[in-house]
């Protein structure tokens, strides 16, 4: 089973209702905070590469920037078109860090 990595220390954690980019092991990240919650889902949007972490966020979920797709940021669901759901990594803070499952 994989260890909680590093992903950024807390001060850098996005604002609520933004996201940012984070790269973990050359795999880019998308680190939001949505009603208080940091959620963490794979960076690079699963209908066709873009990247999640240039959306924005409307209605507790992340809006691809290259065709609009959007992923709930807690559990990567896509309403649209349930076929295409985002990874969601198993995130915590702890220790004033950010740590991430991947």
């Amino acid at each position: 089973m994989a260890d909680f990595v590093r992903i950024c220390s807390e001060a850098d954690l996005p604002a609520e209702g933004e996201v940012r980019e984070f790269t973990v092991a050359g795999r880019a990240l998308c680190v939001s905070k949505v009603d208080g919650a940091i959620c963490v889902l794979d960076g690079t949007c699963p209908h066709e590469g873009g990247p999640l972490s240039e959306g924005s966020i409307e209605g507790g979920r992340v809006v691809c920037p290259w065709h609009a797709y959007a992923f709930d940021v807690r559990t990567g669901k896509n309403e649209e078109d349930p076929e295409v759901n985002a990874i969601v990594i198993q995130a915590k803070v702890e220790n004033g860090e950010l740590r991430g499952k991947l």
